[in-house]
């Protein structure tokens, strides 16, 4: 392996400052480091809010929240304090400006990076993971950093597990809306980063007034404090009733909902991915992502997907008005997916 001696690394780092889905897309990393190096110690550096996807990976054995706000001296003492901890290896999953100067401040002696823009911030790192022009998969992109030190990749899915504090929370929330104890439900998340990659709530009300009045399963809105106003839209249009869940649960406790889920059905999105993870059949709405990048991980999921020519659309936003890509996915594009995925009941996609 390159540089790293007949024992391997002591002190590994892995950094990846995004958000929710994006750190738990980079999970097989994490799996992949724990192979080849099982005596090391590893460390993974994430943003405020998207700790719980790694808290209980059993394959860390240190989550570090990156410094966001503050003074620049506040600054400065986190990259003394990263320093201070001697990492042998860095591997850098962002490919942002910020994430790569963060790594040369480390001061390890490899630092593998991506630099897919061709910017400076590939002189920061050691080692470059090569550009790859043809779209390939998050996870593929992301176990390439482990191939360019010579590690040997084995397929791997993202991990995510919770404890059982919140499985215990999970009962209680859904018992508060009136689903028993392995009863089929589907979970709807109408929330996205973006409100172009959102599905329009008169769509998403639509949906739900079908699954629970035409195929008679109930439906668990789903999502977070932020999504309280578009979660309010759709429960205004929804005339079967709506049992909600937006803003009443933590991101563990989410993924235990999930796990128990029959169906989600959402848009491109970090719980999409925990759904995925946990493993729940997924129908995920794409707009200006590419699925064959960010799509669902596993066997057993569906996309729905228009691909149309101005896309990508970051970071100006979207133009197209009452054109947009979401807006071409139609209601009757989703309901015979969800049909088929519902009846006969689809087989359990086992977590990791």
């Amino acid at each position: 392996m390159i540089g790293l001696g007949s024992s391997g690394p002591k002190r590994v780092l892995v950094i990846k400052l995004r958000y929710l889905g994006d750190v738990l897309l980079s999970t097989p990393v994490l799996a992949g480091l724990r192979s080849a190096f099982p005596g090391a110690r590893l460390s993974m550096l994430v943003n405020p809010g998207t700790e719980a996807m790694i808290v209980t990976n059993p394959h860390v054995d240190e989550v570090l929240i990156a410094e966001r706000a503050g003074s620049p001296l506040r600054q400065l003492r986190f990259a003394a304090a990263l320093r201070r901890r001697r990492f042998d290896l860095v591997l850098d999953l962002t490919d942002g400006d910020r994430a790569a100067i963060l790594s040369r401040l480390t001061g390890a002696a490899i630092r593998v990076g991506f630099n897919r823009e061709g910017r400076w911030r590939g002189r920061m790192y050691t080692h470059l993971v090569p550009v790859q022009k043809q779209p390939i998969s998050m996870i593929r992109q992301h176990v390439m950093a482990l191939e360019v030190l010579g590690i040997p990749v084995a397929p791997s899915l993202p991990v995510l597990r919770i404890r059982p504090a919140d499985e215990s929370a999970v009962g209680a929330a859904l018992a508060a809306v009136d689903i028993l104890p392995d009863e089929r439900f589907v979970a709807v998340h109408p929330g996205a980063r973006w409100w172009f990659k959102s599905w329009p709530a008169d769509r998403f009300a639509g949906l739900i007034d079908y699954i629970q009045g035409k195929l008679g399963v109930k439906v668990v809105l789903l999502g977070s404090v932020a999504d309280q106003e578009m979660a309010g839209a759709i429960m205004d249009r929804v005339e079967t009733g709506c049992r909600s869940l937006v803003g009443r649960l933590m991101l563990l406790e989410l993924a235990g909902l999930l796990r128990q889920a029959t169906l989600f059905v959402g848009n491109d999105n970090g719980p999409m991915h925990m759904a995925a993870a946990m493993g729940a059949p997924v129908i995920g709405l794409f707009g200006p992502a590419d699925p064959r990048v960010w799509g669902p991980a596993g066997p057993g999921h569906v996309v729905l997907y228009k691909g149309i020519d101005c896309r990508p659309c970051f970071p100006g936003g979207c133009l197209r008005g009452e054109q947009n890509c979401m807006r071409l996915i139609a209601l009757d594009e989703v309901v015979p997916v969800v049909e088929r995925m519902l009846a006969p009941l689809p087989e359990r996609i086992e977590s990791p």
